[in-house]
Order: structure tokens, then sequence, then C-alpha cells
């Protein structure tokens, strides 16, 4: 997936159709002067109805259609016909797709599950025809209900990515590089600070067939939390995953601090970030001599409160350390 084709937050306008008018016939027929009411109810108008789909990644099917309508109830006829309803409408959206109303922001529902489908505008009721009115009283009811007329909102679907692990680090730390050597994605890798701009996802292929999905987020800078940098853009999509790998360069001039301004722009995020399970990666490691790693090692030992491990995407080295542990938390 190219970067330009990775959306992940659009606003939509949805309407559902009218329902159809009942109908106010009076039967006649050759022989049969007085035949009574017999005019049949109008048709429900069409939802608009959103549906998870495990094949999507992205909300791009919505870049360029922004607008969704839905048919309307067909009026009833005679002979107590009700009329055919409108045509429901199908949006199919990827898993952790968020719905919100745009004018208050409150969260409708969440998209989570496949095949999982929730009505945003429900379409109109079809008016009752006059046969329901008829009584002892007025045994040639003239009259039939009118539809109801359809929903209208305004709405922002907002995807939050659905991944197993998520690659949390500073601009630079090799997160993209790590992604690219552990699975088939090719996200752009260069020299230079964000360089990624939205996330990328790949499938890491573990032992036995097996596989988890890695998510690459756009680095973190320090207030990102206060929107700084790409702020809550990328924020949000590390609230999905079950495991959180922190990438911290083993060039880093303090890799406790690092650490440390990561873990707190998460916390002050969402609280809820820290129930995590976490693991820290010193990347670049290959940088590192046998004495330089050593010194390192004794010095990390002492001050960070997790669980670390050195590697190398470069040289492919502690790769599968990296793979071992990470299938493990996820069992957990």
């Amino acid at each position: 997936m190219t970067e330009g084709n990775f959306v992940d937050y659009v606003k939509l306008y949805v309407s559902s159709g009218n329902g159809g008018k009942g109908s106010a016939h009076l039967h006649r027929e050759k022989y049969i002067e007085k035949g009574g009411p017999d005019g049949g109810d109008g048709g429900r108008g069409g939802h608009v109805i959103i549906r998870g789909n495990e094949n999507l990644w992205t909300l791009y099917t919505f870049k360029f259609k922004r607008h969704f309508r839905a048919g309307h109830g067909e009026h009833g006829s005679k002979q107590r016909s009700t009329g055919a309803d409108g045509e429901d409408v199908y949006m199919d959206v990827p898993l952790g797709t968020v719905i919100r109303d745009k004018e208050t922001n409150e969260v409708i529902f969440e998209i989570t599950e496949h095949g999982e489908e929730k009505i945003i505008v429900e379409g109109g009721m079809g008016g009752r025809g006059n046969w329901h009115f008829k009584t002892a009283t007025n045994q040639t009811p003239r009259y039939a209900q009118p539809g109801i007329p359809g929903q209208e909102r305004d709405i922002i679907l907002e995807l939050k990515v659905l991944a197993d692990v998520g690659l949390v680090g500073f601009p630079n730390a090799g997160k993209s590089t790590l992604l690219s050597v552990v699975t088939a994605a090719k996200p752009k890798i260069a020299d230079y600070e964000f360089t990624t701009l939205k996330p990328n996802l790949g499938i890491v292929e573990y032992r036995d067939h097996q596989t988890f999905v890695m998510a690459d987020i756009p680095g973190i800078i320090e207030g990102a939390a206060e929107g700084r940098g790409l702020g809550h853009y990328f924020l949000r999509h590390i609230e999905r995953n079950s495991v959180l790998l922190f990438l911290i360069p083993a060039d880093a001039d303090d890799i406790k601090k690092q650490y440390d301004i990561l873990l707190d722009e998460l916390k002050r995020y969402n609280p809820e970030m820290l129930d995590k399970e976490r693991l820290i990666a010193i990347s670049k490691s290959d940088m590192l001599d046998a004495e330089l790693k050593s010194e390192l090692k004794e010095e990390l030992d002492k001050s960070l409160p997790i669980d670390y491990l050195f590697i190398s995407s470069v040289a492919q080295k502690g790769l599968q350390e990296l793979k071992d542990k990470l299938w493990a938390m996820l069992q957990n």
C-alpha cells in the first residue's frame, strides 16, 4: 500500500430514504358498487448501513465519494399492495473504524468484527393505507398516512489501525527499516526525520506458518500529546495495538530518558496505554563493539524498568529473538 493510498480520516454525509405514502384507494369492481377501502401501506425507506470488512486496511474508498443516499420507499397501491422498501446502502469499512457525529464529535459506535453491521441512519417508516382506518362508523375512510421522512447526518470515520504490535519511537529510530526487514512491507525509508507520515502495516511470519501484524507508526516527538508534530494524528493508532515495541537507537544520548519521554506522551494521551505489554529494542546495535555493548548493557540493567534486547535491522542480528519475545507476549 503506498503512502498516498492510506486514508484514516474522512467526513461524510449520509441520508436514509423516505417512507412511501399509504394509499387511500377504494375498491371498485364490476357489480360491486361499494367495495370499501383497500389502499396498501407505503414501503420503508432504505437504511444506510456500515459493515466491517477484514479485507480492507484503509478508508481510501471514501476519498472520492463523500455522499451516501439510500433509496425511498415506494407508495402503497390498491388491493392492499404494500410498496417496495427503499434500497439499503452498505458502506464497507476496515476493522477498527470509529464512527463519530460531526457536530458533537460524540462516538456513535465502533466496528471491530468482520461482517458486523450497524445502521447509521434509519429509513423512514411507510405510511399506513386507508384500510387500517376503517371503523363501524367510518366505512370508507378516504385518507391514508404519509410516509415518515428519512434521516440525514454528517459523520466522521476515523480508523484506528488494528495491529498486534505497534512500533513506538522518535523520528528516524529505524522503525520503517525494521518493518521492511521482518515483513514484506515496503515503507519509505530515508535518512531524515518524519520520513513516515502515515502508518504502515506488515505481516510478520513466525514459526510453523504462524503470523502476527506489525504497525509502523510515524515518529513521536516531545509534546505530541498536545498536538505537536503529527500529534493525535498518529497516537490514536497505537490505542489498538496489543503490544508496544519501543525502538530506541543505540547511539541515543540517553536511552532511559528517551523511553521515559515516549512513555509520558502515551500516558498523557491516554493513561490506559500503560496497561499494554511493552518491550524495548535497542536498534542500530551493529554500531557497537563488544566492549561498548557490554558497558551499555550493564548501565541499562540498572536503569530500564522493563525487558530490552539489542537488534540490528541492517545486519539482521537479534531479529529472531525479537520475534520469539513478541510472540510470547502476544500469547499472554
